[in-house]
C-alpha cells in the first residue's frame, strides 16, 4: 500500500514508535526512524531485515530544533516526506504542589518533546510534503481527550503531561484545517494502556500486574489502527482506543465533534 512513500517516526527506538516503524515498513514504505536512544539504528536494521524495506535509523532529539533539520535534510536525501507519525514524547509525576523551580523544569522536560519538538518537526516536514501533492500527518495523544469509558484519566499528579496532550488537539484541529487544500491529512491517535516501556516503567521490575497484563492493548494494534487511518482518509480527528473495546477506526464524526471530546 505505501510502496514509494517516505516516512518519519519519532521516538522509533522501542514501544509504538518501533511498532509503527515496522507496520509502515511491511506496507514497504521507506522509513527514517529516529530517537535519542543510542540503540535506534539497530532496531532500524533489524526492522529492515524483517521486511524487506529500506528502514534508516538516526539519533536526534525533537526536542533540539538542529537535529530537527538534520532529520528533514536526511528525508529530503531519501525523497521526500510523505509520513509524519509524531510519536516521540515523555511523562513523569508532576504534582501541582510541587515547587516552583521543579515545576519550570518539569515544563520545561516535557513540553520541549511533546510540544515544542512536535511543532517543530511538523513545520519543518510540511513544505516538503506540498512539494510531494499530498501527506499524512499523526499525532499521538491519549484517550485522556476524548470522553471517559473508565476512571484514572487525566490523572492528577501528571498536570504537565495531560496539558502537553490536550494543547495538542489545537495543533491537529488547525493544521487539518490549514493543509486540506495541499491534500494533507492530520489526525491524532488517542490511545489508552498499551504495553509499553513507558507504561512497564510505573511498576516494579517494569513488570505489567497479570489482570493488566491480560487487557491491555499491544502496540502492533494501534500500528495497525494508524494503516487503516492512512486508508480511510479522513482528517481531522482525534481516534481513539480504549482498554476492553475493538481497536477500530469508527465512524467519521461530524465537523463540530472531531476534536472537541464531545462523544
Amino acid at each position: 500500500m505505501l510502496k514509494g512513500k517516505i516516512a518519519i517516526v519519532s521516538g522509533a527506538a522501542q514501544g509504538l514508535g518501533e511498532a509503527f516503524a515496522r507496520r509502515l515498513a511491511q506496507e514497504g514504505a521507506t522509513v527514517l526512524a529516529f530517537d535519542v536512544q543510542d540503540k535506534i539504528e539497530t532496531v532500524a536494521q533489524k526492522i529492515a531485515d524483517e521486511t524487506g524495506s529500506t528502514v534508516v535509523g538516526m539519533k536526534a532529539d525533537i526536542s533540539k530544533r538542529a537535529d530537527v533539520e538534520k532529520v528533514v535534510a536526511k528525508a529530503a536525501e531519501l525523497g521526500g516526506i510523505d509520513i509524519l507519525v509524531n510519536n516521540a514524547g515523555t511523562w513523569k509525576k508532576t504534582p501541582v504542589d510541587s515547587s516552583w523551580e521543579q515545576a519550570v523544569a518539569d515544563w520545561d522536560f516535557i513540553m520541549d518533546t511533546n510540544f515544542k519538538g512536535l511543532l517543530m518537526l511538523t513545520r519543518a516536514s510540511v513544505p516538503h510534503m506540498k512539494t510531494r501533492g499530498s501527506g499524512d500527518i499523526v499525532n499521538i495523544s491519549t484517550y485522556y481527550v476524548l470522553p471517559a469509558r473508565s476512571d484514572g484519566t487525566n490523572s492528577p499528579d501528571t498536570d504537565l503531561y495531560n496539558a502537553s496532550k490536550w494543547a495538542l488537539n489545537g495543533f491537529t484541529d488547525s493544521w487539518a484545517k490549514a493543509l486540506a487544500e495541499f491534500n494533507i491529512r492530520v489526525n491524532a491517535l488517542c490511545m489508552g494502556a498499551t504495553d509499553t516501556p513507558m507504561l512497564r516503567g510505573l511498576f516494579p521490575d517494569k513488570q505489567l500486574p497479570p489482570d493488566m497484563a491480560k487487557q491491555v492493548m499491544k502496540p502492533e494494534q494501534i500500528a495497525q489502527q494508524m494503516i487503516d487511518l492512512f486508508k480511510d482518509g479522513r482528517t481531522g480527528e482525534n481516534i481513539g482506543a480504549w482498554v476492553g473495546y475493538p481497536v477500530e477506526l469508527g465512524p467519521r464524526k461530524v465537523a463540530h465533534k472531531t476534536i472537541s471530546g464531545v462523544a
